[in-house]
């Protein structure tokens, strides 16, 4: 096998590592909706933190046998095959417009990487190093900043959270590259470095786990996949020197690949709020259409409900003669309730007379 041959494999396995670690987070994310940044407790967070690190070793060995113009673009398929694997692997389609959009900001940033010119062998010194890594401190910053302030909104909270680890993931290439040309510097400038690549690493993991909770995964996953090199090409072109292939016309091409790529995040984005708000719509009106009905005041009575009175109902109280004689006029057997009374008879005064006499 030719060394060109060896490093289209090695990028596409890459990708197909890069997808299964970003579904696996994605799917860690909707199941721990506490754990929102590091789900230290869940084994395949870290499975997807291993394919991860996988892909990229793959990646960085691709770029030894194979030229940056054919394993950078190839790298950009990682958008176009986490959606058939998340199909297959998760059963989650995704829409038409879903599919275009992967599709328009892959082939913008492969575009856009095989225009890249061959990287220079310059490197940042310390104090560029410093200033870069407060830049990038400052923005992340202000991203997860701005990600919190727009809770109520997921796909734009996720948006916001994928470009800050994509920039992220990019200052650590920048890093990297920077202590590879120069290793020959001091050794606390060097440790120093180490370790803002480690930081630099660490926060976008966290930062691009904490992107896929509420906002599924096309979206996230393509725009931390497009600010990553962008963010990277710039620090070249700024600081190390570099251009893009033929001359102006290569620059005019790259900024309209930019221009395609951008355009397929905002259909991602898009998309991925409408189907939101249909969702939202819908159960807005199941909830309307199944709430009960509030009972009046006029309301008829309910029979085998109970009627409770005003006020309690106090019998009549009995009648205390003043007098003996007027014991005759009271009745001996009284009224009961639900019985008819019985009429009384007039007294006989003859028939007294007769029995005193």
């Amino acid at each position: 096998m030719s060394a060109l041959a060896l490093s289209v494999l090695l990028s596409l396995v890459s990708a197909v590592a890069y997808a299964g670690g970003a579904i696996v987070q994605e799917r860690v994310a909707e199941t721990s909706p506490e754990a929102v940044y590091a789900p230290l407790r869940r084994p395949a967070w870290w499975g997807a933190g291993c394919l991860n690190g996988m892909g990229a070793l793959l990646h960085v060995i691709a770029l030894a046998y194979g030229p940056l113009s054919v394993v950078q673009p190839l790298g950009a398929l990682t958008i176009v095959l986490a959606l058939p694997m998340s199909a297959l692997l998760v059963r989650r389609r995704a829409g038409a417009t879903a599919w275009r959009g992967a599709i328009m900001a892959t082939a913008g940033l492969a575009g856009l990487l095989a225009l890249t010119g061959t990287p220079s062998e310059q490197s940042l010194d310390g104090t560029e190093r410093l200033v870069v890594g407060l830049i990038t401190a400052g923005g992340v910053l202000v991203l997860m900043t701005s990600a919190r302030a727009a809770h109520r909104h997921p796909v734009v909270r996720s948006v916001l959270l994928a470009i800050g680890a994509g920039g992220a993931f990019g200052m650590a290439s920048v890093f990297t590259k920077s202590v590879a040309e120069n290793w020959t510097g001091s050794v606390p400038e060097q440790l120093t470095t180490l370790l803002a690549i480690a930081a630099l690493a660490t926060t976008g993991m966290l930062l691009s786990q904490a992107s896929y909770r509420g906002a599924g995964l096309a979206a996230p996953l393509a725009t931390a996949t497009v600010v990553n090199p962008v963010v990277a090409s710039a620090v070249g072109l700024t600081l190390f020197g570099e251009s893009f292939r033929h001359g102006t016309a290569g620059t005019v091409l790259a900024l309209g690949c930019g221009v395609v790529a951008a355009g397929g995040l905002i259909l991602l984005t898009t998309e991925r709020i409408g189907r939101d708000r249909r969702a939202a719509e819908a159960r807005d009106g199941a909830s309307s259409g199944a709430a009960p009905a509030s009972p009046t005041p006029d309301s008829p009575v309910v029979p085998g409900n109970p009627v409770v009175p005003d006020s309690p109902v106090v019998p009549d109280s009995p009648v205390v003669p003043d007098s003996p004689a007027a014991l005759d006029d009271i009745p001996k057997h009284p009224h009961r309730p639900g019985r008819p009374s019985r009429p009384r008879r007039p007294r006989d005064d003859r028939r007294i007379q007769d029995v005193r006499s």
